[in-house]
């Protein structure tokens, strides 16, 4: 009969396997219940009814480049495929729809349930900051609204 060596390993490897399926049951837990900060206000945006929810309240994140913020945007009114190119940026004022259409980033996309979007947003966020949406239709009419960034997203350095 062969004799185990008494090695850190050998005493602790069914603790340690122990311990990775409590985690593996912890984190199945986090991500079926996940916990999303409050909504911001309902507005109406033309035919458009608008309720934009941050996915967090981490800082903002680098993301190809450019410092952006994660939303889920739930449209209430008005239908999606009525827009031809939508973005939310988050500034002290809107970015014009000309240097928008220059990337990718800051677009909504999705489907008539929800439209995610990597909004474009400062390194670091303050209250004089906005959350600005853009929409422009397919007869090119540009709309624009804005919402008071929620103090729990400011960053605090």
């Amino acid at each position: 009969m062969a004799r185990m060596q008494n090695t850190i390993w050998n005493r602790y490897k069914y603790k340690i396997n122990g311990l990775i399926l409590v985690l593996v049951g912890y984190f199945l837990y986090q991500s079926l219940f996940p916990e999303f900060p409050d909504a911001l206000p309902t507005q109406e945006l033309g035919a458009f009814e608008v309720t934009p929810i941050p996915y967090n309240v981490d800082a903002p994140y680098l993301h190809d480049g450019t410092y952006t913020k994660d939303f889920l945007l739930l449209f209430s009114k008005g239908q999606v495929s009525a827009i031809r190119q939508a973005y939310l940026t988050i500034g002290i004022d809107p970015l014009p729809l000309a240097t928008l259409q220059l990337g990718d980033a800051g677009i909504l996309h999705g489907s008539q349930h929800g439209q995610e979007v990597h909004a474009i947003a400062p390194e670091v966020l303050r209250a004089e900051h906005k959350v600005w949406l853009t929409i422009e239709d397919w007869q090119g009419q540009h709309q624009v609204t804005s919402w008071a960034l929620p103090e729990v997203l400011y960053s605090h350095h």
